[in-house]
């Protein structure tokens, strides 16, 4: 098992494409956000059967995504899971001299992108609901800048810290409901 804390650097595109399915997406999110939790619960919190997710987690596991958890268990009958390591991330630079490897970057990421836009697109279309409650934190943020490959590298790696630096902070005790928040930045060579 890896040292949680570790982010896994995915250079296999088997492990990838595992990763890659939108349900397998989910599950991976609510564990690293709820933590160890059970088939029947996660299946609960995606709206799936318990079947389906069992299968799910079962590809994760093969990939060495996830893990079960049997220390948590207050039966034999009953299966918990929690992920192996902190997070992932992938580079093309893996997978770029496999044109099959390849395909399944391509794919990754194009999904992956969509879960992002996804959540952001379901906060904004629920949001009338909660904006007296969040009036100041959801943000949006685009910039344009001139950067060569290595200070792009740079800048990515300073806010890759940033938010490393406010994910692995100790909360505060002081009262205050916190509730999970997606952030996420890409930034890409493009064209206005």
């Amino acid at each position: 098992m890896e040292d949680k804390a570790e982010i896994r650097q995915v250079t296999d595109s088997r492990v990838l494409a595992a990763l890659a399915h939108p349900l397998r997406r989910r599950l991976m999110d609510a564990l690293k956000v709820d933590g160890p939790s059970t088939v029947s619960s996660l299946a609960d919190r995606t709206g799936q059967a318990v079947a389906n997710v069992s299968h799910h987690l079962k590809v994760l596991a093969a990939s060495e995504l996830v893990e079960e958890a049997p220390e948590l268990a207050r039966d034999r009958r009953e299966r918990w899971w929690r992920p192996v390591s902190a997070g992932v991330r992938w580079s093309q630079a893996d997978f770029v001299h496999d044109p099959a490897a390849m395909a399944v970057f391509n794919a990754s990421l194009s999904l992956n992108l969509d879960r992002h836009a996804g959540l952001v697109r379901a906060w904004w279309a629920a949001a009338e609901a909660r904006a007296e409650e969040w009036t100041e934190g959801p943000f949006s943020t685009d910039k344009w800048l001139h950067l060569t490959p290595g200070e792009l590298a740079e800048l990515g790696g300073e806010l890759i810290g940033l938010l490393d630096r406010w994910a692995n902070r100790e909360v505060p005790d002081d009262g205050q409901r916190r509730e999970p928040v997606f952030v996420f930045a890409h930034g890409v060579p493009a064209q206005p």
